[in-house]
């Protein structure tokens, strides 16, 4: 297994890309630190996560169950408490930190005209970008021990606009972050790089309350289909693995095509 006795936290694990990765990371032998704000969504990941059965799914060699080795913290991302409770509880569950994965995010709609973009705007940014720049700093003094990784996800709107003024704001920051963090922490081993998924089928437009289908975005794609979050998680494993050592300050896009077919329709 590809990350066995690695530590891994994975925020915004409860759904979507975050799940998948969650579980990617545990099925390669990782203990891993679920991370999200719905109780009941994150327990599902973990028991999925912590299957009773031996590391070698032999139940006959020897009799002993596999240990617990994932385990959830409920805790909102955008607080600067719950964001020392997360780093401090891993350290306190498995000793150390090897990998940390950003993938909690919110989408909220707002426009100028009408005043509403003020409305969202703090509640995006602190989620999507703030607790991005505040995890990391906080995982840094481990990170270094471990000669670690950081990925932080990103999302195609931080180069095609959205409706979300706040939503593409903090992905820009997000792709600058990942940058200037890996040109800072290079020096001490410790990799920083993000993905930016095109569409992918997560449940982030419904928690926004959009009144949109998410599968018509396939039309938008130059392959004309969308992404599973296990796509993207296999991406981030593959930056947090060995074979990617030398990898970072990369953005890695992922979107089937779709940043082509954008810019052909704007140069068209």
């Amino acid at each position: 297994m590809r990350f066995e006795s690695k530590v891994v936290i994975v925020t915004g694990a409860a759904s979507g890309i975050g799940a998948a990765t969650a579980e990617l990371y545990a099925k390669e032998g990782a203990s891993v630190v679920a991370v999200d704000l719905n109780e009941n969504a994150l327990r599902n990941v973990t028991q999925r996560c912590n299957p009773n059965k031996l590391a070698n799914g032999d139940a006959g060699q020897n009799g002993n169950e596999d240990k617990k080795h994932v385990v959830h913290i409920v805790a909102n991302v955008a607080k600067d408490d719950d964001a020392r409770r997360i780093i401090e509880e891993t350290i306190n569950n498995f000793g150390k930190l090897d990998i940390l994965v950003n993938c909690a995010g919110v989408y909220r709609d707002g426009t100028i005209i009408d005043s509403s973009v003020i409305n969202t705007f703090d509640d995006v940014l602190n989620v999507n970008l703030r607790a991005v720049i505040q995890l990391t700093t906080l995982a840094v003094p481990h990170l270094k021990k471990t000669k670690g990784s950081v990925v932080n996800i990103s999302s195609i709107k931080a180069i095609a606009i959205s409706t979300s003024y706040a939503y593409d704001i903090s992905k820009v920051g997000v792709e600058h972050f990942t940058r200037r963090a890996a040109l800072e922490l290079g020096p001490l081993g410790v990799r920083v790089n993000a993905v930016r998924p095109g569409p992918v089928r997560t449940g982030i437009i419904e928690n926004a309350g959009l009144d949109i289908d998410i599968e018509d975005w396939r039309t938008m794609t130059a392959l004309d289909r969308m992404s599973d979050p296990e796509e993207i998680a296999e991406q981030i494993l593959f930056l947090t693995d060995d074979k990617a050592k030398g990898i970072t300050g990369s953005i890695f896009t992922h979107d089937n095509g779709t940043l082509v077919k954008y810019y052909a329709s704007e140069i068209c």
